[in-house]
């Protein structure tokens, strides 16, 4: 009997041993080899190179024309300059502008007609990308051409209407006047996109 508590003491032993064994974690089912990411970014770099190409040749088929490069990624030449005025829009002011839209080509997508008049809070509301940084370039009486990546216009998606995926365009844009957020007398502010 002394032998069996003995074995039956021993077997508990090595059940209770062995149930406090950690469990090792396991090895997901599918590991990402970031294929996809890779293969995504090479694109784009080939898509960006592609559109800046197709920029840079359009400013070289024009060499009376003074583009400027801007600090994200666009370039931009004055049809008309304002050199008086110092005032620039800025975040919350009311910018009142007109403005067309046209492929690489010259084709125009939008008129300036279908598109007047415009209101726009200045980093306020939701507008293309490179309008929303360009306007803050912009003097009163203004008139700029500006060069777009499909980054700063309508992008992977276009507008899902005449523009297409990504389709750099030529944004050409003529800042009417500019008033003070606090100074604004009401007016229906109108959402552009």
């Amino acid at each position: 009997m002394r032998k069996l508590s003995q074995i039956t003491a021993i077997v508990l032993l090595v059940v209770t041993l062995a149930s406090c064994k950690q469990q090792q974690a396991r090895m997901p089912v599918s590991r990402s080899s970031g294929t996809f990411m890779k293969e995504s970014v090479i694109r784009n770099k080939k898509l960006v190179a592609s559109e800046e190409a197709k920029i840079d040749s359009i400013i070289k088929s024009n060499p009376k024309i003074k583009y400027y490069a801007s600090k994200k990624g666009y370039w931009y030449s004055y049809d008309i300059r304002n050199e008086k005025d110092t005032l620039r829009p800025k975040k919350g002011d009311i910018a009142f502008f007109d403005y067309e839209i046209k492929d690489l080509k010259g084709n125009v997508v939008y008129s300036e007609v279908e598109l007047r008049p415009q209101v726009y809070a200045v980093d306020k509301q939701n507008i293309m990308m490179g309008l929303r940084d360009g306007i803050k370039l912009m003097r009163k009486n203004e008139k700029v051409t500006f060069l777009f990546p499909s980054n700063m216009g309508f992008g992977y998606h276009g507008d899902e209407k005449r523009i297409g995926t990504n389709e750099p365009l030529i944004c050409t844009v003529t800042l009417n006047d500019f008033k003070p957020e606090n100074k604004q007398t009401p007016v229906n502010i109108i959402k552009n996109e």
